[in-house]
């Protein structure tokens, strides 16, 4: 007994113990609202539940998850649903780009400044919904400001229509990627801080001019930063419901029914509960097995 106790006061043990108790609130609230209500629904997928209120279940075994290959009507909705899913993500995994390297750029080479940094980390306490209807607003096809503007300025002869898809494809993504624009900030100036000043340091000595040193020193050693930046779009892009929702896509846009509107709408809008999770489950688990992978990916490269 005295062992133990001599082992808790140990200041290693305190502060692996300070630890958990630091990140216990979320994962209990990641435990109790993710992981178990997913594992208590897996009995589901093999079933024919319409909806929470259906008492006449059947098991089916493995026919929801063979529709999706063999139902037209199904795959008739969830291949085109995939198509716009990925050309999303492809489009606002640019702009993770555009916005959160960049701006680690700038706040690195002028200098860090916390008022700055607080200023581009605000529009994350913004939610989806308000940022979908905010864009709606902006880009109103006869009111909208941005549209308005650009017409002023003459860079475009008729006003974006964010209703149709191809004024949605461009305009989401940007909504997306200013709303996470700290957020990958954050990550991607981790990453420069983290290389080391000598290098720098070295390739100014050697005549390196600013883009030699972002190709051949920065991003080098910024390749665990890009991972997990490339892991956060890929899971938040395939996950994205809010913005959409807000923005039409359930009835003046469908160009904007993503994966994740296909699956609430078989879930709750037309009783096929059941087969709206598998659906889910099939795209879930392929990311996951991704997601692990790039994450071991990283490891690696933040070994070496």
């Amino acid at each position: 007994m005295m062992y133990w106790i001599q082992r808790l006061r140990s200041p290693f043990v305190r502060s692996i113990l300070g630890d958990y108790v630091f990140i216990a609130p979320q994962l209990i609230l990641y435990v109790g609202l993710t992981l178990v209500p997913l594992i208590i629904a897996l009995p589901m997928l093999f079933t024919d539940r319409l909806d929470f209120n259906d008492i006449d279940v059947d098991y089916i075994g493995f026919q929801n998850i063979t529709r999706v290959f063999i139902d037209p009507s199904i795959s008739t909705d969830y291949v085109p649903a995939l198509v716009r899913t990925v050309r999303f993500t492809v489009i606002n995994y640019l702009m993770v780009y555009v916005f959160g390297l960049t701006l680690a750029l700038v706040i690195y080479e002028v200098g860090f400044r916390g008022g700055f940094f607080t200023v581009i980390y605000l529009p994350m306490m913004i939610s989806g919904v308000a940022v979908g209807y905010i864009a709606t607003m902006l880009f109103s096809k006869s009111t909208g400001t941005v549209n308005l503007l650009l017409l002023d300025l003459g860079w475009i002869k008729e006003p974006i229509d964010i209703r149709l898809e191809s004024g949605s494809t461009i305009i989401l993504p940007i909504i997306i990627g200013w709303k996470y624009a700290g957020f990958n900030l954050a990550i991607f100036l981790s990453g420069l801080l983290s290389i080391p000043e000598e290098t720098i340091e070295a390739s100014i000595v050697d005549g390196a001019a600013y883009l030699q040193r972002l190709l051949r020193v920065y991003f080098p050693q910024m390749a665990p930063a890009f991972i997990i930046a490339t892991i956060f779009c890929l899971l938040g892009s395939f996950g994205v419901f809010d913005e959409p929702m807000a923005m039409g896509a359930f009835n003046t846009n469908p160009g904007l029914r993503f994966l994740s509107v296909v699956f609430y709408a078989y879930g709750f809008t037309q009783q096929r509960l059941a087969l709206g999770m598998t659906l889910a489950v099939q795209t879930f688990v392929p990311l996951v097995v991704l997601a692990y992978l790039l994450q071991q990916l990283q490891k690696r490269l933040a070994y070496y």
